[in-house]
């Protein structure tokens, strides 16, 4: 909901930094679905009870965070009039989904020693 809220609600008018560093908003859409993949990996765990693979966990989440964000974009393009969907916030959204999965993956698998205990 976080993410749908900010990508989505109009920021008129809101006090913003006057620090103007270019492209920190492709950063920002890094970051969330960074976070999102890797909260979503666990959610997923959880709610089977770590019956799930965290293959499987981590090909679903990234599908889904992929998607969400592309929709998103294409939402900020076609229904929002302040928001607009951009490419390179869409190639942001999928990096920070990907580099989520492969950390979750190198932290949480067999032959790294950190198994995921319930």
């Amino acid at each position: 909901m976080f993410i749908t809220f900010s990508s989505l609600y109009s920021f008129e008018g809101v006090h913003v930094s006057r620090f103007n560093i270019p492209h920190t908003d492709k950063l920002v859409h890094f970051t969330f679905y960074f976070v999102a993949c890797i909260l979503g990996v666990f959610f997923l765990r959880e709610r089977t009870g770590g019956k799930m693979r965290l293959r499987k966990a981590l090909l679903i989440m990234v599908l889904v965070t992929v998607a969400f964000g592309l929709l998103i974009e294409v939402l900020q393009y076609s229904l929002t009039a302040k928001r607009t969907g951009d490419v390179f916030d869409g190639i942001a959204n999928t990096v920070g989904s990907f580099c989520g999965a492969m950390l979750t993956k190198f932290y949480f698998s067999d032959k790294r020693g950190l198994k995921w205990e319930f």
